[in-house]
């Protein structure tokens, strides 16, 4: 009786290796199904004092004032459509702007081709002096400058 030790075949004496998953699952579905029972909802509630009565009417809100402070090509300064003589103007123009009660918005608008520095002055000045509401306008025209 020889034994065939280079063959692959199984006989039918050899049993099957895998493992049969089925219950396993079926184990793990209960359990979670035990879980999900088992766990009270959570109700988180928080206690608010609320106000009683109407509310004040509202004071309607007043048209913010813009100011334009425009950097053209050659890095001449503008506001409002109206040049600036020169630095010391420009940061009268953002003391007196700084000084007002109701803070007037300022819109910077510099050219694709102003400097840079120039640009980084004009921003400096403006948050040295007081100005809060700042912003830059005009951002799109740099997207495809690369």
């Amino acid at each position: 009786m020889g034994m065939n030790v280079g063959s692959n075949s199984t006989t039918e004496d050899e049993g099957i290796v895998d493992i049969n998953t089925t219950p396993l699952i079926d184990v793990m579905l209960v359990l979670l199904i035990m879980l999900i029972i088992t766990i009270p909802l959570q109700t988180h509630s928080v206690s608010i004092d609320l106000p009683q009565g109407n509310p004040p009417p509202s004071q309607p809100q007043p048209d913010p004032v813009v100011d334009t402070v425009a950097i053209d090509f050659d890095n001449t300064i503008t506001w409002n459509g109206e040049p600036v003589a020169d630095d010391a103007d420009l940061r009268a123009r953002f003391t007196e702007a700084a000084a007002q009660p109701v803070q007037p918005e300022m819109h910077i608008h510099p050219d694709r081709l102003a400097s840079y520095k120039v640009v980084a002055r004009v921003l400096a000045d403006a948050q040295r002096l007081g100005v809060s509401k700042l912003g830059i306008v005009g951002s799109d025209q740099f997207m495809d400058a690369q």
